[in-house]
């Protein structure tokens, strides 16, 4: 299943959006993976273009290595797209991604019905992507709170989950959302997709020459 010829999601569904861009990019030589290039603009710059025709009503992005560099370019983003956003910053990023994400989920303070989980360094996620992962959401099967893309039989990015299970993850101290999907995989509608963009992240230097990423 592709993401060409999706419907388009409701209007009236009410999406937040948690955007994780506090690692350091160690295997990168220490730099903000958010802020690699493709075809001359940021990650960040193109995610935000993918995000804004959904008209998130809480975007949250959490930054931790790097975040004088990262704010400085959703300053300039912000001037030119006007996205109601906020910038969280994770003073314990060099505990992992877990630690963003709960700190994330801990500051959502919206009335948002579902959550969008994104990573910064996913250079191909399009908003047709997003769409097709929200027109999921709004056609799930009951009991599914949680719509996870799955590509070859492999675990993608982003994530929806429902306010819902936020809240049931928010009343477990230090759960997070990796670990309480596993425990609870009733919840999960795998969507299986054959669009790589939800599979394509940076962790290497072959990573960026593969999606010709160029550094900041």
């Amino acid at each position: 299943m592709t993401t060409i010829g999706m419907p388009a999601h409701s209007d009236s569904l009410q999406l937040a959006v948690l955007l994780l861009a506090a690692g350091e990019g160690s295997r990168l030589g220490a730099i903000p993976k958010a802020l690699l290039k493709k075809d001359g603009q940021t990650l960040l710059r193109g995610f935000c273009q993918a995000i804004k025709p959904c008209t998130p009503i809480e975007f949250l992005l959490i930054t931790g290595f790097h975040d004088e560099a990262i704010k400085a370019e959703l300053t300039a983003i912000n001037s030119e797209m006007n996205l109601r956003n906020t910038l969280v910053h994770n003073n314990q990023a060099s505990l992992g991604q877990s630690s963003s994400v709960r700190l994330g989920i801990e500051s959502l303070q919206s009335d948002y019905d579902v959550l969008l989980i994104a990573l910064s360094d996913q250079s191909e996620i399009k908003h047709t992507d997003i769409a097709a992962l929200l027109n999921q959401f709004e056609n799930r099967e009951a009991g599914r709170e949680i719509i996870l893309p799955i590509v070859d039989g492999q675990r993608g990015n982003p994530v929806l989950f429902s306010k819902q299970v936020i809240q049931e993850i928010l009343a477990i101290p230090g759960m997070v959302c990796r670990t309480y999907m596993g425990e609870h995989p009733e919840l999960v509608q795998g969507f299986i997709s054959d669009q790589q963009a939800y599979i394509l992240d940076v962790d290497t230097v072959a990573d960026m020459q593969k999606l010709n990423l160029q550094h900041p």
